[in-house]
């Protein structure tokens, strides 16, 4: 059972001191004098019942223990942060910022223009973006560690509690660089069996997008390289390392240096892009402002 001596607050003073390692500067960073933070550190160490400091000179050096206890903890206060912020999204109360998850390609026009958006119906608003794959960023919206996210919908069935606001659709299509721009109008991928490909790492949408294509054509690619942004890929495929398939939504970006080719009707993979929240969310002014901006963006056709 807990001693009373061991608070969260305790805890967070703790990891301050390990982080810092120095009570002066754990006073400085949590606005306290050096002498509440030894007492409360010395409580700490009479509730956890074992050495977790020693004195070296006039300094308070911590001990294996306290390591682990700080390290633990860590995990423990984000979790108790998530938890309280869940509960005042749930009652509504506005914190004033949003963590709002992206995929990178959509980060040269449209999340700018959402964010833009955004901001001109709350203001005061503060947006931390966060950018990763869809696999990533679909876990970060379910533990709770972004609030929302633009991404494309995943294929399979959405987690419990998931809204969906839809933005657009889109279409993969056969990258090349301009120095082996294809003489054929729409792709057929069956003859481009003995090609070099490049791709993203597993957990895009447009690697998904990407495999879907080539089964649709009956035969594995040979993927010569993996990389972990699209930006990288984009470069590789305009230096003619390989040949790709990417989303149209980034022709604007390389349209100088890389040629984006139809792809024949019957290996057409369609992305739905959408902005996804929690419902626990749904009454958060600043989401339901994001949510909003979404919309009014789906129909206007972006």
């Amino acid at each position: 059972m807990l001693n009373e001596e061991v608070t969260l607050r305790k805890l967070e003073i703790l990891c301050s001191f390990v982080r810092t390692g120095s009570l002066a500067k754990t006073a400085d960073e949590l606005h306290l004098s050096s002498v509440s933070i030894h007492k409360a550190l010395h409580s700490l160490e009479n509730g956890v019942g074992c050495p977790l400091f020693i004195k070296e000179g006039r300094q308070l050096k911590a001990l294996p223990a306290a390591l682990y206890l700080a390290e633990m903890s860590v995990d423990m206060l984000g979790d108790i942060e998530r938890v309280l912020k869940k509960t005042r999204a749930k009652a509504g109360i506005d914190t004033g910022q949003i963590r709002l998850g992206s995929m990178y390609s959509l980060t040269a026009n449209i999340i700018p223009r959402m964010i833009m958006g955004t901001k001109i119906r709350r203001p005061d608003l503060d947006i931390d973006l966060h950018l990763g794959s869809n696999e990533e960023l679909m876990k970060k919206l379910s533990e709770g560690s972004v609030d929302a996210v633009v991404i494309a919908t995943p294929s399979g069935d959405l987690p419990a509690g998931v809204q969906v606001v839809s933005l657009f659709d889109d279409q993969l299509y056969f990258a090349s660089s301009k120095m082996s721009k294809p003489k054929e109008v729409n792709i057929d991928l069956a003859d481009y069996q003995n090609e070099k490909f490049l791709t993203l790492q597993d957990g895009f949408a447009t690697t998904s997008g990407f495999y879907d294509a080539f089964k649709l054509a009956g035969f594995k690619p040979q993927v010569v390289m993996k990389v972990g942004d699209i930006f990288s890929l984009m470069n590789m495929v305009s230096g003619d390392l390989g040949k790709s398939l990417l989303p149209g939504r980034v022709k604007a970006l390389m349209g100088d240096a890389i040629v984006f080719t139809p792809l024949l009707s019957k290996y057409e993979v369609t992305q739905h892009i959408a902005l996804m929240y929690l419902q626990v969310n749904e009454s958060n002014p600043n989401i339901l402002a994001l949510a909003a901006e979404a919309r009014m963006m789906h129909r206007n056709n972006l």
